[in-house]
């Protein structure tokens, strides 16, 4: 019995690994030899992938097999919002702007004598920032134009530019890609798992569905409440008056797609409490501490009432271990590492517990508990 499990090893098997080793090396040059043809294509698909619930919901309530309609409505309402964001929400993002310039040219031309603005902070600020630079990025005039000016220059651009065009082409391409994937998305799937070998079949769809499910029910549940955290943000800091009260209040909920990222954010609110402050005449502390109040009570708002009802199914992971995922797969992927390192972690310390350590996976526990409640 122990020469037949040996010969399963022989030349005949290396060289077969050797082959398929050299396939993978192939197929990995080809992918990136094919990259700039094939981003439009995986872009596209990425797109429908996180449309396609949408899709699924207008066939439901249109009671249709068919996915060509629900897939145009789906299209529109897409579009749509992206329009009513543009139309309604840049204008008040270059007000922002705007009086934020004006706040920062009080600021230039006024003394920093203030008691209650420590030494270091206005000496390191005078020395180390160039706030006629920063003024000039907040003139409204110049955040209003930016669309005519890209518009126009792109225009001219294209006569003599191949790139540019080419560029254009891939992103309709890309929305193309979007349009077709969505009407076919149940075919797709199907074939793609008919694609893979029988004999591995069930273990391959069973990490696929791990992974594709641990990934979407964390970006779409991160992704909602980070929108109610940048939401949050921009009342409160609208409340206290703090300068660029929306902008600022939703880049902190983009932050927040990566846990703790949004402390990063400090820094800039208390200069804005600063600039605030100098220019104005407000008190510095007190509009410091409304601000930094208003971060308590978001983090208590996202941890106590937002993360239970929406992220019903979390990571489980602790402190210390989500540091350490954070630092890792940054690392090793760069900021898609920071998005995607804690779905990861969890799906490796799930398969280590479930193949290594022979106990039950976290991840099937977990779904049997929420199945028993229901």
């Amino acid at each position: 019995m122990a020469e037949t499990e040996a010969k399963k090893y022989d030349l005949d098997r290396v060289v077969r690994l050797v082959i398929a080793l050299v396939c993978i090396g192939l197929g990995i040059y080809l992918i990136n030899y094919l990259s700039s043809v094939l981003l439009p294509f995986l872009v596209g698909c990425v797109l429908a992938y996180m449309l396609n619930p949408i899709v699924e919901f207008f066939k439901k309530i249109l009671f249709m097999k068919n996915r060509i309609i629900p897939s145009i409505l789906t299209l529109v309402l897409f579009f749509g919002v992206i329009y009513l964001v543009v139309r309604y929400l840049f204008p008040y993002v270059a007000k922002e702007f705007g009086e934020m310039g004006e706040l920062l040219s009080a600021y230039a031309q006024a003394e920093l004598k203030g008691r209650e603005i420590p030494v270091e902070i206005t000496q390191f600020i005078n020395d180390y920032l160039n706030i006629d630079y920063i003024k000039s990025l907040f003139t409204q005039e110049q955040w209003m134009n930016i669309f005519d000016q890209v518009v126009s220059s792109t225009w001219s651009f294209l006569g003599g530019t191949l790139k540019v065009i080419i560029t254009v082409v891939a992103w309709l391409l890309a929305l193309l890609y979007m349009f077709f994937v969505m009407i076919d998305y149940d075919k797709i799937t199907r074939g793609f798992k008919a694609a893979i070998p029988p004999r591995y079949r069930r273990t391959a769809l069973r990490i696929m569905n791990d992974v594709t499910g641990t990934m979407s029910r964390y970006f779409r549940g991160q992704a909602l409440v980070s929108l109610f955290v940048g939401i949050i943000f921009a009342i409160e800091f609208y409340i206290i008056g703090l300068p660029m009260a929306v902008v600022f209040g939703l880049s902190i909920g983009i932050l927040n797609m990566v846990p703790y990222l949004q402390l990063v954010s400090m820094p800039v609110a208390a200069f804005l409490c600063l600039v605030s402050s100098v220019a104005t005449g407000t008190p510095f502390w007190p509009l410091w501490w409304w601000t930094f109040a208003a971060y308590c009570i978001c983090q208590l708002i996202q941890d106590l009432i937002l993360i239970p009802l929406i992220m019903r199914q979390q990571m489980g992971l602790r402190p210390a271990i989500v540091f350490l995922a954070l630092s890792i797969w940054s690392y090793i992927l760069g900021f898609v590492g920071l998005i995607v390192a804690l779905p990861l972690t969890t799906l490796i310390i799930s398969y280590y517990s479930e193949f290594v350590l022979h106990r039950p996976n976290p991840l099937y526990e977990k779904r049997k508990k929420k199945n028993k409640k229901k």
